[in-house]
């Protein structure tokens, strides 16, 4: 037997269980402070559907957990955010079940923004101003990329996720990863050398900045002027998918489309071809559907022909297309008999009306038309000179006259 083991034997340490431990450390911590005002920043906030709120408060060296329970509607009147330094009075508590400590809050004050999001806001405002978000400056996302630069750390979640959705949506698609931290104070210009550097070569057709969640302080280095700059100076569109969803980093609002996470990227670099892949499939059913519809009527139109008795007794066919000719030869011969029998109608009846109308028919009844030298008809007496010679026409021969002189109107002739 070992000395410890004999040591355990006999009346040594206590053994204790890990709940007894817990219980101890959360009576002598819950016992030894009295209720306190502790100031920090906000890191971490939760409002949970169940009404409680959970945060960390932090300085410049460390961080505590917090909860105000039923302190929703608080933190939403006072509009509580990441980045806020606030003052919470609470007393400190035990978690058991976790064995860890945290202050449970009863009251807070706001005392405006802490450092970083102060920093955060005034680069945001600075490049806004400079038209660095402007939706006008935004490029479209290549309809089908061949290759994705991929700027984010090899050992992130955030590669895994992505690379998972990217083989499942787009197999073929080539990635070049640009490996680079995404925390700490050397993050920031390693990112922006890496998009540049994508930029400068043309490595790609799409760059995606990736990362997975975090804290403010996590996700800083995409809230860097270096990195802002770099993003929007690349020749190719950028996709910033950092953090979650509810994370917004300056990077996100310089890069031409924003993701809420790696996944969602992975969606939005494969959503053309994952469109197009729908589309020919359906463009493929709609071809198929038509063919077989064109294939069914001419099968129709098939039996239709072999059921005709043209091809099954084609003399019959011939023999009635030849008693169909005679029976339009019949009817042409007899229209052409009525149409000569009413032209000669109209001639007879035109004939009778220009013989009524004849001069010569006049001259039949015993008239005569006198002409002068020039052959123009006299109409009156006064057109005749004595000595003057006439021509009269007859019904039947002419006379040659000389005027002797010329009569009253009405008279039976005399001399001048």
């Amino acid at each position: 037997m070992h000395d410890d083991d004999q040591h355990l034997d006999d009346a040594g340490p206590r053994l204790w269980t890990v709940s007894e431990l817990n219980g101890l450390v959360k009576d002598v911590l819950e016992q030894a402070l009295e209720p306190f005002w502790l100031h920090g920043e906000i890191g971490d906030l939760t409002l949970h559907r169940s009404g409680h709120v959970y945060f960390t408060l932090k300085d410049s060296r460390s961080q505590i957990s917090a909860v105000m329970f039923r302190g929703a509607e608080t933190a939403r009147r006072l509009e509580l955010r990441t980045g806020m330094a606030i003052d919470v009075f609470g007393r400190l508590a035990v978690y058991e079940p976790r064995g860890s400590y945290q202050v449970v809050v009863s009251l807070l004050r706001p005392q405006g923004l802490g450092d970083l999001q102060r920093r955060f806001d005034e680069l945001k405002a600075r490049l806004r101003a400079e038209g660095l978000f402007d939706e006008e400056r935004k490029r479209p996302l290549p309809l089908l990329p061949r290759c994705v630069g991929l700027v984010t750390s090899p050992e992130g979640a955030a590669i895994r996720d992505f690379l998972r959705l990217l083989t499942q949506r787009f197999a073929g698609i080539r990635v070049r990863l640009v490996p680079v931290p995404v925390q700490g104070p050397d993050a920031a210009p390693q990112i922006a050398a890496a998009v540049r550097y994508l930029s400068d070569t043309r490595a790609c057709d799409v760059v995606v900045v990736t990362r997975g969640g975090g804290s403010l302080e996590d996700l800083w280095a995409f809230n860097e002027e270096v990195v802002a700059r770099a993003v929007a100076a690349c020749r190719m569109p950028v996709i910033s998918a950092v953090g979650h969803e509810r994370d917004f980093t300056i990077c996100d609002f310089v890069a031409d489309e924003r993701a809420a996470t790696p996944s969602a990227a992975a969606e939005r670099v494969s959503a053309a071809r994952a469109d197009l892949l729908a589309h020919l499939a359906q463009s493929r059913v709609r071809l198929k559907q038509g063919l077989l519809l064109r294939l069914s009527r001419q099968r129709e139109r098939l039996q239709r022909l072999l059921s005709s008795r043209v091809l099954h007794e084609p003399a019959a066919a011939v023999r009635v297309s030849a008693q169909r000719v005679d029976e339009l030869t019949t009817r042409l011969a007899h229209a052409l008999e009525r149409r000569a029998e009413r032209s000669r109608s109209r001639h007879q009846a035109v004939a009778g009306r220009l013989e009524a109308l004849s001069p010569r028919r006049v001259l039949s009844r015993g008239y005569a038309i006198l002409l002068d030298d020039d052959g123009r008809a006299l109409r009156q007496s006064s057109q005749a000179v004595p000595g003057g010679h006439l021509r009269g026409l007859l019904h039947e021969g002419a006379l040659d006259l000389r005027v002797e002189g010329l009569a009253a109107d009405g008279g039976q002739g005399g001399s001048p």
